[in-house]
């Protein structure tokens, strides 16, 4: 049985202490980029495309963290998701594909979907040898039982987003980090008890 959300939320605070301003900082360029990217006239929609395994990048830097690696945050890391571009990005993009053919039905099933695949890249970042189905039926293994606990982290996160439209935006650079450090921290949870329950990773998938 993984921990409260309460205290995954505070495992992620712990994890970032002392790093909030490297955390924020890479946030800002990735948020940039993002922006920036989706600005290009005519083709911003599907140049953003290309900046999936960014935000795979992203989302591992801090499980990095959360492990202890060195400088976790260097603007580098945004950019290690291209060193394995077709398998990052075919599996994501078609986890996306799936939550959304998903939600033409209703939306209440693609919800479930994105839950169900919410761990992907971490595996992806884990198990290299894993890509597309293999990677997302893990994830769905691994979150059966757990969507509920994610939806209502999630919840939390979006009522402090709202709250964060009060600073400005300027909130967001700092809710971000502690969000991604606290799915992070999520997935090794969620890791350990499958591992503790006799399962391979390797082999579920």
């Amino acid at each position: 049985m993984i921990s409260s959300n309460s205290s995954i939320r505070s495992a992620a605070c712990a994890a970032l202490k002392g790093c909030w301003l490297e955390a924020a900082m890479l946030t800002f360029v990735y948020m940039l980029i993002a922006v920036l990217v989706s600005m290009i006239p005519y083709v911003g929609t599907l140049a953003s495309l290309l900046l999936i395994p960014m935000g795979w990048g992203f989302a591992v830097a801090f499980l990095r963290n959360g492990r202890g690696a060195d400088d976790p945050f260097n603007i580098s890391c945004l950019f290690d998701g291209y060193k394995d571009f077709v398998r990052i990005f075919t599996t994501i993009l078609l986890s996306n594909v799936y939550v959304l053919l998903w939600s033409l039905l209703l939306i209440v099933p693609g919800i479930i979907k994105q839950l169900a695949y919410a761990m992907t890249p971490y595996i992806l970042a884990d198990h290299p040898e894993l890509n597309n189905n293999r990677a997302i039926e893990l994830s769905m293994a691994m979150m059966d039982g757990h969507k509920m606990d994610l939806f209502l982290m999630n919840l939390v996160f979006f009522c402090w987003g709202i709250l964060c439209i009060f600073t400005l935006g300027i909130g967001y650079f700092w809710l971000c980090p502690y969000m991604q450090a606290s799915y992070a921290k999520f997935y090794e949870e969620l890791k350990a008890e499958y591992e503790q329950n006799g399962t391979c990773c390797c082999c579920k998938a």
